[in-house]
């Protein structure tokens, strides 16, 4: 084989290497012949004329994101960094003019979001953005889907990912929030504490309530309890005056006793022979006497004047 053989077989392996190719999954490759624009080729095996067609770089056809980071000013004269996270990708049928019409979509697509966050944020106060971060993604999302269709690229979602104040403005605003918190804590302990006095003095009334009628029946059974002592005493021969005496002697006893039974209580003593008692028992049947007397009808003592004369 002299070397006229070897180099044929080389150039026919080189020609048959160039004239087949594989387009991986999710990918297209545009054939270009003589520079011109022939076709576009998605998956699988191809066959393309050597040294007349060129076969371009893969392009992608995933969905793809883009992350830019914004910072902008907002109408209160706060600055904040914003992130917006922006999907997108290039349709089958738009293949040609995303390969053709842009050489950088990464910075088109940049632009758009940096022109959409600063004409849209500098209308909201620093609360508003974060409650209508939403409204900010979806104007980006609008105005890059106006603007990208014509470069072949469709805008799958746009998402506001990360909202960064300035660090003294931050930390002010966690001053806000623990402030208003304290201050609502307070007012639910100011309630507590109202709530347990209200509940408090009711249970309190309650207590005074019950323990008035307690008295009341206690006072109403000393009082049926020394009727009947009483018809008791008269059955035995006994005249009301006497017994009378009689029981407050005994309730005196029983006071000196239950006074006793505490160890802490302070207990002055009076005379207690046996003849202060009798004495102590002669003067109330004499007071009582006396005050019998004083209670009788007028009418009576006259009677009792004209028999005496």
């Amino acid at each position: 084989m002299n070397w006229l053989t070897i180099l044929a077989l080389i150039v026919l392996f080189v020609l048959l290497f160039d004239v087949f190719f594989i387009v991986r999954q999710q990918t297209a490759v545009i054939i270009e012949r003589f520079g011109r624009f022939h076709s576009i080729r998605f998956a699988g095996l191809h066959f393309k004329l050597p040294l007349v067609d060129r076969k371009s770089k893969p392009v992608n056809l995933r969905i793809q994101q883009l992350d830019v980071n914004v910072e902008t000013k907002t109408k209160d004269d706060v600055f904040v960094h914003l992130k917006v996270s922006t999907q997108y990708r290039i349709p089958k049928d738009r293949v040609k003019d995303a390969y053709y019409k842009l050489e950088n979509p990464s910075a088109q697509i940049t632009s758009y979001i940096f022109d959409v966050v600063r004409a849209e944020v500098p209308k909201m106060r620093l609360d508003d953005v974060f409650v209508r971060k939403d409204d900010i993604a979806i104007a980006i999302k609008r105005e890059l889907n106006d603007a990208m269709i014509d470069y072949g690229y469709d805008i799958i979602k746009t998402l506001v990912t990360d909202i960064d104040p300035d660090p003294q403005v931050k930390e002010a605003m966690n001053r806000i929030n623990a402030a208003e918190r304290q201050k609502i804590a307070a007012q639910y302990e100011g309630d507590a504490q109202r709530i347990l006095i209200v509940e408090r003095a009711k249970a309190e009334a309650e207590s005074k309530r019950l323990q008035g009628k307690g008295i009341a029946d206690q006072r109403r059974e000393i009082a049926k309890g020394l009727e009947e002592s009483v018809d008791v005493l008269n059955k035995a021969g006994i005249n009301p005056q006497e017994a009378s005496a009689l029981i407050i002697i005994t309730q005196h006893y029983d006071t000196l006793q239950a006074i006793g039974q505490d160890s802490k209580s302070n207990l002055i003593l009076l005379p207690n022979r046996p003849e202060v008692a009798s004495t102590m028992l002669t003067d109330l049947i004499s007071s009582l006497a006396a005050a019998g007397k004083i209670n009788q009808n007028p009418d009576e003592k006259t009677e009792e004047g004209n028999a005496g004369k």
